[in-house]
């Protein structure tokens, strides 16, 4: 049988392989330094939706990555994909705030689910933290190295990984405060879109630690 806190994480994880497809999906299709095909556009959706999903497993060591095991992942990545081709031409104009909103709901649902699963395997809060924003900025971290580029999270720019960590926080918090996992799970998906969303708006930076010459 599977426990509703089980199924809870289900759901939210599968909402951010979706959502997550999407958003590498598109920008591959509006990539204009590369002429991605369809294998190019597919591949890097795979990368963004289930790449943070992968290396939380592996981590886990609780059996093979969910992704291989579960063939529902795999679809709803591959759908996902496919949803990012057909409407990315309609877009036009609309197409940069709804990659943002997109990315940022991806952002929130990843740090949630990630941090849900290291707590289901037993891990305190501070692993549990560290592993929600890994699950949700590893897969734009394997999609900007397998098209060439250095890893955004690493650079300075508007927050990223400060948005997924806060969003974790927010939800280990909730949690720790004896709110129902359901409550645990809004709250933290919320902060860790809303944050990603105003750093966007307002352009909240991390700035470089060296400074340029």
């Amino acid at each position: 049988m599977i426990s509703h806190i089980d199924s809870l994480f289900q759901l939210v994880d599968f909402l951010g392989v979706f959502v997550g497809a999407i958003s590498g999906g598109l920008m591959a299709v509006r990539d204009t330094r590369y002429k991605y095909d369809v294998v190019g556009v597919v591949g890097l959706a795979f990368a963004t939706a289930l790449g943070g999903g992968i290396a939380r497993d592996i981590i886990l060591q609780k059996g093979p990555p969910l992704a291989f095991v579960d063939v529902r992942y795999l679809v709803l990545a591959l759908s996902g994909a496919f949803v990012a081709m057909i409407f990315a031409g309609r877009m036009r104009g609309r197409a940069e705030r709804v990659m943002v909103l997109i990315d940022a709901a991806a952002l929130g649902l990843f740090a949630v689910a990630g941090t849900t699963r290291a707590l289901n395997a037993g891990l305190r809060p501070l692993p549990a933290l560290l592993l929600g924003g890994v699950t949700a900025v590893g897969g734009g971290c394997l999609r900007d190295v397998l098209s060439g580029r250095t890893p955004r999270i690493f650079e300075g720019g508007q927050l990223y990984a400060i948005a997924a960590v806060l969003g974790s926080a927010a939800f280990l918090l909730s949690d720790r405060l004896g709110d129902t996992r359901e409550v645990s799970t809004i709250i933290g998906t919320l902060c860790g879109f809303g944050v990603r969303s105003l750093a966007v708006m307002y352009d909240w930076q991390t700035r470089p630690v060296r400074s340029q010459d």
